[in-house]
């Protein structure tokens, strides 16, 4: 196995905790807005719809996901699991970011994602909706990176 395809625990089968914990990294993931990084958390041929556009692989998510960081500033994200079985995870999540003009959104969506037997995602679909805020309407405040333990989920927030 090379290093690309290093396993990235937790591994399915899926527990409520072992999902909750992979939610979280996933999370934690796309919070430090590495796309490198980030990429490493799919196998090297994951296929992914993200809104209208499709795409395969490693390069073309770090290509894409450049794009999104350098388009969507000061970005925070917030998962919570909705659903798992052995190999698949769904998730609801929420985003607020802001343009290169400040305008701010809040992007809502949920995402499918498939699992291999070492913990990396093959596939994923997420459908996103964005709705414009003002400033004042922001609740994301953390500083940029990892969500603090101690703040709130999307359900405590009644999103």
């Amino acid at each position: 196995m090379s290093t690309a395809e290093t396993p990235r625990p937790p591994l399915p089968p899926f527990t409520l905790e072992s999902a909750t914990a992979k939610v979280r990294a996933a999370e934690d993931g796309w919070n430090s807005q590495d796309p490198g990084r980030v990429a490493l958390a799919y196998t090297q041929d994951s296929r992914w719809r993200n809104r209208s556009e499709f795409f395969q692989g490693r390069e073309e998510i770090v290509r894409f996901l450049t794009r999104k960081w350098q388009r969507e500033l000061d970005y925070r994200l917030i998962k919570e699991i909705w659903a798992f079985d052995t190999h698949r995870i769904a998730v609801r999540f929420a985003y607020e970011w802001h343009d290169d003009v400040d305008r701010w959104f809040r992007s809502y969506g949920n995402e499918n994602w498939e699992f291999t037997d070492a913990g990396l995602m093959c596939v994923r679909h997420a459908s996103i909706n964005d709705i414009p805020i003002g400033a004042a309407d922001r609740l994301f405040h953390w500083p940029s990176g990892r969500r603090p333990d101690s703040y709130p989920g999307l359900s405590e927030f009644g999103l």
